[in-house]
């Protein structure tokens, strides 16, 4: 009978043993779980001078600039007589660098016109809209180019010459929405020119975008030539940012 009471506690023993690792296991885990469960901390406020989606800055691209407003090309009086072309234009916002005129493709066109792109390096995240930035930038052509016209390509428009030396120049009337916020948009056509506190479809530069209360937000693709326009139910602007 002793033999037997004495497998039996021996075989509790060997249970107890077993069970204590698995109840320290699982102690330690309800506690981690208690140590790892703390929520995202709690929103404050953006950077108030910050405009666009928060996140991470984008890589800088080499992009259009949004205007080209003026092309002048001058021919030197020493020989070898070359001709040093000047461009001015707009870009959307601040942060735009390293302004350059770039042949839109290469090999003699059979108009002899050189076509040029005005291009510069985007900002790296979106801006207010605070008003176009002048920006320009210089091109050599050497002395006995093929070339008797020049074409300086921008985002949303282009200048030519048709003739080498010469010059041209653009009027740009698109609104750049320094003063858009707190303004009404208005579809095309739904609002005369001149309508106070008003913002016309019109107006803006090709390819914005408005978004209103009840419009979600496809893809993540960022273009510094497209401004946004935040609208509140009433269709007040509430913020204008260039992506």
């Amino acid at each position: 009978m002793r033999q037997i009471h004495r497998i039996v506690f021996a075989g509790i023993a060997v249970l107890l043993m077993q069970a204590i690792p698995a109840a320290s296991v699982f102690a330690q885990g309800a506690q981690g779980a208690d140590q790892g469960g703390g929520g995202q901390e709690g929103y404050v406020g953006g950077d108030q001078g910050a405009a666009g989606p928060s996140g991470g800055n984008r890589p800088s691209l080499e992009m259009p600039v949004l205007y080209v407003t003026g092309v002048e090309v001058l021919r030197t009086a020493m020989d070898p007589k070359i001709d040093i072309i000047h461009v001015t234009g707009l870009v959307s916002s601040l942060g735009w660098s390293n302004p350059q005129l770039v042949p839109f493709f290469y090999g003699k066109p059979a108009d002899d016109v050189l076509d040029l792109q005005f291009i510069a390096t985007s900002p790296q995240q979106s801006q207010k809209a605070e008003g176009f930035v002048p920006i320009n930038a210089m091109f050599t052509l050497e002395a006995g180019h093929p070339y008797k016209g020049l074409r300086v390509r921008a985002g949303a428009n282009a200048l030519s010459i048709k003739q080498l030396p010469g010059n041209a120049h653009a009027d740009i009337k698109g609104d750049d929405c320094k003063q858009c916020i707190g303004k009404k948009f208005a579809e095309k056509g739904k609002s005369p020119a001149g309508t106070a506190n008003v913002v016309r479809e019109e107006d803006l530069p090709h390819g914005f975008r408005t978004i209103s209360p009840t419009h979600g937000v496809a893809g993540i693709v960022h273009n510094p030539n497209r401004i946004n326009l935040i609208l509140d139910d009433s269709n007040t602007i509430v913020m204008a940012f260039w992506e």
